[in-house]
């Protein structure tokens, strides 16, 4: 009688739990929007929350350690004029954190060391170019300073943030609202998924699209996707039955799927987290009270089932812990910070070991902050592997945070946005850029009164004298 022989694997007893009550973060009105987003962004220096706020959209920033209680009058990042549906900190600058609103802008914004102490109302930069609400954005995992968003206009958009330009527009490819968008490891492709019931890979520099996958999933409920290892995509949908599934699947042989499996008949759409590093795939969905992870590998069925945390209540959002955020020393392989209705809750993911030691075969070299090329030559072509840092003795930043910096001649300026557009050559002293500058410092009136000067008069009737006594 032949036995079963049950497949090893050292993530089989991934243990899931949550941290004490007084290591959330309490009392925080999570944003009542239906987006399917994750509402949530960490690092580790800060935690992002899209929040509920009356006349606008808004997002609070939490440094890790303010656990407890969160004041009703905590500052928040308040900007834009519409709900914000999308949060991205920037993998290169634990600082900058970028926002996709319903306003159809997305904007930069620069939080300040130790948190907010003010509400923080002027972004860096704002990126304008979406017709309709932008609802995903995705930094480049690789180069520093290239986003990616997508918007309800069908449109995806890679931005040279520094510049403020919109360097790609890819907006022939997608004839449906886009589900969801994402870079594979290096950032040299893109995955979308489509309400059209269509997978595709682009190329990010030229638009075009390298590979497409019709219905991977034959309901009409939303699909996601990620890059998994090896280029492979696992996809989350619904089946005809509304059963919810996941797949696995090969671009570069899209006709049939690696491995399909009917989970449950939930409703809520599945988010897929990917660990590059240990291949476990977690899925949370929206409205469930569970995160069921799953483990990749090379030979069939390929995604394999290992457990799920279970708990109470259910999640209308969820961030994912970068791993260089992680508890090395506590054998610590992925954190969420699960969003309730009025909370935020970590959620440690453990493998029990009985040693103290650093444990290699969890921890292989990750990927750091340090990115691997400029956007300018990125999207010249150069190809960006990403930079490996080892976490043997937890990370620490050996250099400084990549600094933000942005390009300020090359930027439109307050005039510029009142119908004054100019070119970036010649920049002075008596620039528009300083023009700008000293509008700020005047009264309002006086704001409204000047306004009017136009690039030529300001350098023709204005003397270095004049700017000085403004």
């Amino acid at each position: 009688m032949s036995r079963k022989v049950v497949r090893s694997s050292k993530f089989r007893h991934v243990f899931g739990q949550a941290v004490k009550a007084d290591q959330c973060y309490d009392d925080i009105r999570i944003s009542q929007m239906t987006w399917d987003s994750n509402f949530c962004s960490v690092n580790p220096k800060f935690v992002a929350m899209i929040v509920d706020a009356s006349g606008g959209g808004a997002f609070m920033v939490l440094p890790l350690s303010k656990t407890g209680r969160i004041d009703m009058s905590y500052p928040t990042v308040c900007g834009h004029t519409g709900p914000v549906l999308d949060i991205e900190f920037c993998p290169h600058n634990d600082n900058i954190i970028a926002s996709g609103s319903e306003d159809c802008s997305v904007m930069i914004w620069e939080i300040p060391e130790g948190g907010l102490t003010s509400p923080l109302t002027d972004p860096v930069v704002k990126l304008e170019g979406h017709s309709k609400r932008v609802g995903i954005l995705s930094w480049h995992p690789t180069a520093h300073n290239v986003l990616m968003s997508a918007g309800c206009d069908n449109v995806v958009i890679l931005w040279n943030v520094a510049r403020g330009d919109a360097v790609v527009r890819i907006d022939t490819v997608h004839t449906d609202l886009i589900y969801s968008a994402c870079w594979n490891r290096d950032g040299s492709w893109i995955l979308t998924s489509c309400k059209d019931k269509t997978l595709r890979v682009l190329d990010p520099r030229k638009g075009t699209v390298l590979y497409e996958k019709e219905k991977p999933h034959e309901g009409s409920r939303p699909v996601r996707a990620v890059f998994v290892s090896d280029g492979k995509i696992l996809s989350t949908g619904f089946s005809r039955m509304s059963e919810r599934q996941v797949a696995l699947w090969d671009p570069k042989n899209f006709g049939e799927a690696l491995t399909l499996q009917e989970l449950d008949t939930s409703s809520g759409v599945l988010l897929p987290f990917f660990d590059p590093d240990t291949g476990v795939v977690y899925l949370c969905g929206k409205g469930d009270s569970s995160i069921r992870y799953f483990e990749v590998t090379d030979e069939a069925p390929y995604v394999h089932y290992l457990s799920m945390y279970s708990s109470k209540e259910s999640q209308k959002g969820m961030g994912y812990m970068p791993k260089r955020g992680l508890e090395v020393n506590k054998c610590e392989i992925a954190r969420f910070y699960k969003l309730h209705e009025r909370k935020c809750e970590p959620i440690v993911m453990t493998v029990p070991r009985k040693s103290d030691l650093f444990q290699e075969d969890l921890y292989p070299d990750t990927v750091g902050p340090e990115p691997s090329a400029e956007a300018d030559e990125w999207f010249e072509g150069k190809e960006a592997p990403p930079n490996l840092i080892s976490l043997k003795d937890g990370f620490v930043a050996t250099t400084k945070a990549k600094e933000f910096k942005v390009h300020k001649s090359l930027l439109k300026t307050t005039t510029a946005s009142a119908g004054n557009q100019h070119d970036s050559s010649g920049v002075s002293l008596l620039d528009p850029q300083c023009f700008a500058s000293v509008l700020e410092l005047t009264t309002p009136a006086r704001k409204r009164q000047r306004a009017e000067i136009t690039r030529e008069e300001w350098s023709k009737n204005y003397s270095e004298k004049t700017f000085v006594n403004f």
